[in-house]
């Protein structure tokens, strides 16, 4: 799972072009000091250069300007993408950013417009039309800006700060380290602006449910544990810290006093602000209720019906998509009908979903060893896949990829596996992260379905070779098209069978339980947030219908819940993906080739599912 982009995120994105310029011009300037350009000679050189630039050259650098600059108003973006410039600030999350941010849109949005089509080249073109869809969709999504839960079990600075601050936040030298004092010192206005978003959603009615909000509670306390907080072990943060630190080569004076001023900001300002957002969110869980769908949102039912749209970049509606879950639930059952016989059991497939969920042979042990053995074979699955690459493409990351457990501090309400992608400068790898907090919730026959969906060849496939692509502006290589990059990690769960891998019949069990839960998906979103479900009607649905344990399906109905539409990418995505490539099979006939078709949906980066069909047609002709 990857998460869908909200305006936090989007507002990471647009920058880091400026600090890459500048260190271009400073690399070639050797020990010359660099002067006014007063020549007269030098400035029509200049002149000439820009010039000479193509309409598409202009747009390119227009489409790269408006990126950056975004990049530079967001602190958090600049760390993930390796920028150092506002390493020790936190992004303006208040309503005033926000409207800002909508100015910045506007701007943009014209000033992309009044490039003329019609003078750029075929994939200038295709920027600028995704462009413009983008920016017009974050200025029509304005209205819905409060239609969101800023804090949840599944994101939210809560649980994000820490997370960023561990996986992020590098430290190389003291300035690094300091830097990382000032963010935690920062910690207590970033919270008192966190509280201000809940407190206007919640006077406009929009408060997550009350099964929802004990999670953050609990979470939030949980980082507030151990040193300096009390006279445990060192907290999550103060150990995140003391371990960067020490591998710093400064004196052991420097090191005790930055462990020192750590210390101070976390037992103040850190300590100060979560216990603000927990004591709001005390006195908020009291008049929450348990609805769970969107449809209580003022407006709740256009909302929902815009996100589909957002989600899947179709205009498939909620019935339409309901009902395809529905189809799609009764295909794979059949085959899966076809498994239990072949593994020779005796009875119907509600019986084997309770054999395959309760028989330990499914199962690693609870205990450290059983955790790094499932870190060990998830690797080992990844590993043998890479291997196999040269058979399905052409285009392959340049990026290395771990695979790693969640953190403790966040395991207990984290997903059960998502993808982390690398820094855009190569410093950072793909992280698969597998959540083993409960092994009972990670059957060992779902193992390589889910490594081959969030790793190779699934989100690391794709999204670092996104990061790698040249030619292709940045706005484009980071794309937040979940249908696109979901569907392409289910169909990663399919590519491996169709070159010979998942023998066990228990492991393609495993495939096409994972296809089933996102076919379920479908179902449940769709009753949530537009039928008007009740959380027990949808945790029942999933019990009857997949062999997920319980506790697997109370978390993601949860997820669900608080991420409306965000389900449906998955098999929505796949399902277009597959229908191209048949397509593309029926009219190619023995011209097809699978590794170009590979190459057809990865080449030009993330992309709306009607655009890629047209990119597809574009090749069904050429070939």
């Amino acid at each position: 799972m990857t998460t869908a982009a909200n305006s936090a995120q989007k507002r990471f994105i647009k920058q880091s072009l400026a600090i890459a310029l500048s260190a271009a011009l400073m690399s070639g300037c050797g020990q010359q000091s660099v002067q006014p350009a007063t020549d007269a000679t030098a400035v029509a050189g200049v002149e000439a250069k820009a010039n000479a630039q193509s309409p598409s050259d202009k747009a390119n650098a227009l489409f790269e300007d408006i990126f950056m600059a975004s990049v530079m108003r967001s602190p958090m973006y600049q760390t993930y993408m390796g920028i150092k410039q506002d390493q020790d600030k936190w992004d303006d999350i208040s309503e005033q950013a926000e409207k800002r941010e909508l100015e910045f849109a506007k701007r943009d949005l014209a000033k992309i417009k009044a490039l003329d089509p019609a003078t750029l080249d075929t994939q200038t073109k295709l920027s600028r039309q995704l462009y413009i869809e983008q920016l017009e969709n974050e200025i029509a999504d304005y209205q819905w800006r409060f239609h969101t839960y800023p804090v949840n079990q599944m994101s939210g600075y809560h649980s994000q700060l820490p997370a960023f601050l561990i996986n992020m936040h590098r430290v190389d030298n003291i300035d690094d380290a300091k830097a990382y004092i000032k963010r935690l010192e920062a910690v207590e206005p970033l919270m008192v602006q966190l509280v201000e978003n809940i407190r206007a959603r919640a006077e406009k009615g929009i408060v997550a449910p009350d099964f929802i909000l004990p999670y953050v509670i609990n979470d939030s306390r949980n980082l507030l544990k151990g040193a300096p907080f009390d006279d445990g072990e060192d907290s999550t943060l103060l150990a995140d810290f003391r371990g960067k630190v020490a591998k710093l080569e400064v004196s052991q004076q420097d090191k005790e006093q930055l462990i020192a001023q750590a210390k101070q900001a976390l037992s103040h300002q850190v300590k100060r602000g979560y216990e603000q957002l927990i004591d709001y969110l005390e006195v908020l869980v009291k008049t929450a209720t348990s609805d769970a769908g969107a449809w209580k949102f003022p407006d709740g039912e256009r909302f929902y019906d815009n996100a589909l749209k957002r989600t899947t970049s179709t205009d498939l509606s909620a019935d339409a998509i309901h009902n395809i879950g529905l189809d799609e639930v009764a295909r794979i059952h059949q085959q899966m009908r076809q498994i239990m016989k072949k593994v020779g059991f005796e009875g119907d497939l509600q019986s084997f979903f309770q054999f395959m969920k309760n028989d330990k042979q499914f199962y690693y042990d609870e205990t450290e060893t059983g955790r790094a053995a499932y870190l060990t074979e998830a690797t080992v699955l990844i590993d043998d896949m890479k291997s196999r690459l040269d058979q399905l493409f052409i285009l392959k990351p340049k990026a290395a990829l771990d695979v790693k457990a969640v953190e403790p501090f966040r395991e207990q309400s984290a997903g059960k596996a998502f993808y982390q992608r690398p820094a855009l400068d190569g410093s950072r790898p793909g992280r698969y992260y597998v959540n083993l907090y409960r092994m009972s919730d990670m059957p060992t026959y779902q193992m390589a379905a889910l490594a081959y969906h969030e790793g190779i060849p699934g989100h690391h496939m794709q999204i670092a070779i996104a990061n790698e692509l040249e030619g292709i502006p940045k706005f484009r290589r980071y794309g937040k098209y979940t249908a696109y990059v979901e569907g392409w990690g289910l169909y990663a769960e399919l590519l491996p069978k169709e070159i010979g891998l998942y023998q066990d019949p228990y492991a393609d069990f495993g495939r096409l339980a994972m296809e089933l839960w996102r076919a379920c998906r479908l179902v449940v979103d769709t009753g949530i947030h537009a039928k008007k479900w009740t959380r027990e009607q949808a945790i029942d649905y999933l019990l009857v219908n997949t062999p997920n344990p319980e506790g697997d399906v109370i978390k993601a109905i949860d997820r669900y819940i608080v991420m409306p539409s965000q389900a449906t990418a998955y098999k929505i995505g796949m399902l277009k993906i597959v229908e191209l490539r048949e397509k593309a099979k029926k009219h190619m006939k023995e011209r097809f080739d699978i590794r170009q078709f590979h190459e057809v949906v990865l080449k030009n980066g993330p992309l709306p599912l009607n655009v890629l069909s047209q990119k597809v047609d574009e090749y069904i002709k050429q070939g």
